[in-house]
């Protein structure tokens, strides 16, 4: 993977981390694809609806702040972004991998994972 600014991001995933941090359940869903998949603590989220339900769980279950640590391209169409959390969830505190997969300028996958 070789690392990247975080301005060098493809502009479908900044807007994405934005809405995400946003909690804009729509702006963040309607920068994936219609089979989009996303992984998160194990579990696996296909499609619009799944994958807003997910994001309007994880949006209200903790209270966080998240910050943008790095960012590596491994080729056009894969990217990991790595945030810092902090706030009341178990453990307090973490740095959690965003791995990217676009398709046709959109968000076809994400998983994840510390």
């Amino acid at each position: 993977m070789q690392p990247i600014a975080p301005d060098e991001l493809p502009d479908v995933i900044r807007t994405y981390l934005d809405a995400h941090r946003a909690r804009d359940l729509d702006a963040a869903v309607a920068h994936l694809t219609p089979d989009a998949a996303v992984t998160d603590e194990g579990h696996t989220y296909r499609g619009p609806d799944q994958i807003r339900d997910w994001l309007s769980r994880a949006a209200s279950e903790y209270s966080y702040t998240i910050e943008l640590v790095g960012a590596y391209r491994s080729d056009e169409r894969t990217f990991d972004v790595v945030h810092h959390l902090e706030g009341d969830f178990p453990g307090g505190v973490v740095d959690l991998h965003f791995r990217f997969a676009l398709r046709d300028g959109r968000i076809a996958r994400l998983v994840i994972e510390p």
